[in-house]
C-alpha cells in the first residue's frame, strides 16, 4: 500500500463529497436553518439523537449550539440537547423498554411541540432513530434527518432529509459534522450577530 498516496486519495473523496452537499443540499440545509431559527424564536429547544459516531456527533452539536461556534461571536446559550448522554437512560431503557425505543422515550419525555429533533443516522434505517422521528412527529415536533447514501427509510418520514451524497461511512460522518457546523454558525449569526 502507498500510504502517501492513500492519504491524497482520501483527502480528495472527502473533498469532492463536501463539494457534492453543496451541490445536492444546500436548499435543505437553508430550510434547517429556517425551522430551527423559528423554534428558537418561539422559545422551543433542539435534540439530537444517533447511534455509535452519530451519537458522538449528537453531542458535539449540541455543545456548538449550547456553548457557541463562532468564537468572535458573544451571545447566549442556544438550548440544545444530546439524547445520547445519560448511560442510566439508556440502560435502563434498553434493558425495560428496548433499544429501539430509547431515544422515542426520550423525545416523549422532554419534547414539546414546535420543537425541532435532528436525527442522524448513516445507514437512515436505524429503528432506535425511526422510532424517535415517529414519535417527535405525534409531539407536533419538526424533524431534520443527518442522513446517507440513499437515505434510508428515514428519508421518506423526517421533515427535511440532508442526504450526504456517499455511500463511504466516513465520508458521511464527516459531511454530517460540515453541515452541522454550518447550520450552527448561520443560526447564531442570525440571531445575534447584529453587525
Amino acid at each position: 500500500m502507498n500510504k502517501q498516496q492513500f492519504v491524497k486519495d482520501s483527502l480528495t473523496e472527502s473533498a469532492e463529497v463536501k463539494l457534492g452537499i453543496e451541490k445536492h443540499c444546500s436548499s435543505e440545509i437553508l430550510k434547517a436553518v429556517d425551522i430551527l431559527l423559528s423554534a428558537f424564536k418561539n422559545g422551543n429547544k433542539l435534540l439530537l439523537c444517533g447511534n455509535g459516531g452519530s451519537a458522538a456527533d449528537s453531542q458535539h452539536i449540541a455543545a456548538e449550539f449550547m456553548i457557541r461556534l463562532s468564537h468572535d461571536l458573544e451571545r447566549p446559550a442556544i438550548p440544545a440537547i444530546a439524547l445520547t448522554t445519560d448511560t442510566s437512560n439508556l440502560t435502563a431503557g434498553g434493558n425495560d423498554i428496548g433499544f429501539e425505543n430509547v431515544f422515542a422515550r426520550n423525545v416523549e419525555g422532554l419534547g414539546s411541540k414546535g420543537d425541532v429533533l435532528i436525527a442522524i443516522s448513516t445507514s437512515g434505517n436505524s429503528q432506535n432513530i425511526i422510532n424517535a422521528v415517529n414519535k417527535a412527529h405525534e409531539k407536533e415536533m419538526l424533524t431534520v434527518g443527518f442522513l446517507g447514501g440513499s437515505g434510508g427509510k428515514l428519508k421518506d418520514i423526517v421533515d427535511i432529509p440532508i442526504v450526504i451524497p456517499s455511500s463511504n461511512t466516513q465520508r458521511i460522518q464527516e459531511g454530517h459534522i460540515t453541515v452541522a457546523h454550518i447550520i450552527c454558525e448561520l443560526v447564531e449569526r442570525e440571531l445575534y450577530d447584529k453587525q
